[in-house]
């Protein structure tokens, strides 16, 4: 079953207006004197220039650009349309139409195309690229080194261990005559006798007057 297809509201009235435009444009052109063809190129200038102004702030508004110059040809390309509807609503009198207004529609087409080339040819600056993080180096890898063997000390000899002291025997017989002089020493002197003493009196050597003071003590 085919649908039928509805008109858009909008659509219509954009048509009804846009056909409305055109028509006071040529009518304008017509009458300052651009005859033929040229009459009916004006006003597609026109449009064409307010278009392309719309469609170059579009662009620069979305990328963030500053959009000063599409607003600037956009103002002038809506002038020229809303000027000329404006003046064939019977301000101005079109079988005779003044000098200035003649000068300004013989002048638009140096000025669109020049509006054109701008808005056309005028680059986008390139968007600028998400930085790409670095490589994160990754730290190498503590090597332990083995605690190495003293070469040297595994090459001395051992040191023998040191011999105990030999152990000193005091004779009996001399222990006795020690036992006397330290009873002498302690009636005289109310005092035990020291080993450095008995040694001189005994005249014996260090070790020997150590062993027999043990046994007295």
């Amino acid at each position: 079953m085919t649908r039928l297809v509805r008109p858009d509201a909008v659509l219509v009235q954009a048509v009804i207006a846009g056909a409305l435009s055109f028509a006071h444009l040529h009518d304008l052109a017509e009458a300052a004197g651009q005859h033929g063809w040229k009459a009916w190129a004006y006003p597609v200038s026109v449009d064409l220039l307010l278009v392309a102004a719309w469609h170059r702030l579009r662009t620069l508004r979305d990328a963030g650009e500053p959009s000063r110059s599409a607003w600037s040809w956009f103002a002038v390309a809506l002038t020229a349309s809303l000027g000329a509807n404006v003046a064939t609503a019977g301000l101005l009198d079109l079988g005779d139409v003044p000098d200035w207004l003649r000068i300004l529609v013989a002048g638009w087409p140096a000025l669109a195309f020049l509006g054109g080339t701008l808005l056309v040819h005028r680059p986008t600056p390139p968007s600028t690229p998400d930085p790409v993080p670095e490589p994160v180096a990754e730290p190498l890898p503590v090597v332990e080194r083995e605690t190495e063997p003293d070469v040297q000390a595994a090459r001395l000899p051992a040191l023998p261990a040191p011999a105990p002291a030999p152990t000193v025997t005091a004779p009996p017989a001399l222990v006795a005559h020690a036992q006397k002089i330290a009873a002498d020493h302690r009636t005289r002197t109310g005092s035990d006798i020291d080993t450095e003493t008995l040694r001189a009196r005994l005249g014996v050597p260090p070790q020997m007057a150590e062993a027999i003071a043990a046994q007295l003590a």
